[in-house]
């Protein structure tokens, strides 16, 4: 892979992953409600299933499932049903943000924060399309496949993270301003009906 060829691939997956989408509104509402630094561990969970989807793309395993009748589909409507089920969750969420000496409340584990980020990113079929589609026009014929698909997906989850971090970042300056619960309260029913546009939008695609 040519350092140009690569240029060109940094350049779009830097655009491509600044969109807002499910990914980065996920971390930006986690940031709101729990800060960075909770934020970051469902940033793991995004990340690994952003690697495993791009590592088993690149070996052949989204060709497979394309193939596979109906696997799609069943794919996508799981990535809906999670996407309304986040949006719902979000809709609903407690409006009323945490305070010095406000009784303490819940926070999800650890574990609940990685698969929550783990299940958006992971359920997420575009995902598959992309890298099914995208990845092999950065691919050198001429050389080695593993290595160029390797320096792909670190470059690809390293711009990820960068993008995660900024919104996290928006999210904890976001959360000084939403001291009002009604103010909380327009933000929860925001991001919920983003992601229920989300799921959507989803409901709607097709393989090519």
């Amino acid at each position: 892979m040519s350092p140009h060829l690569w240029w060109l691939f940094v350049v779009a997956v830097f655009l491509l992953s600044g969109t807002p989408g499910p990914n980065m509104l996920h971390i930006l509402a986690r940031s709101v409600a729990l800060g960075v630094r909770r934020s970051l561990v469902a940033m793991l969970g995004t990340l690994v299933a952003l690697v495993s989807v791009l590592a088993a793309s690149a070996a052949g395993l989204s060709t497979l499932l394309m193939a596979l009748p109906g696997a799609f589909d069943v794919l996508r409507l799981v990535g809906v049903a999670y996407l309304v089920y986040l949006g719902v969750k979000s809709w609903r969420g407690d409006a009323v943000p945490a305070t010095a000496d406000a009784a303490p409340v819940a926070a999800p584990t650890r574990r609940k924060l990685f698969v929550g980020g783990f299940m958006v990113c992971a359920s997420n079929p575009k995902l598959l399309l992309f890298a099914s589609a995208f990845l092999p026009q950065f691919v050198d014929a001429a050389e080695p496949a593993a290595p160029q698909f390797a320096i792909l997906v670190a470059t690809f989850a390293a711009i990820e993270l960068f993008w995660l971090l900024v919104y996290a970042v928006c999210g904890k300056t976001l959360a000084r301003h939403l001291g009002k619960p009604a103010l909380r309260r327009a933000f929860n029913r925001l991001t919920g009906g983003i992601f229920v546009a989300f799921g959507a939008l989803l409901l709607r695609l097709k393989p090519v």
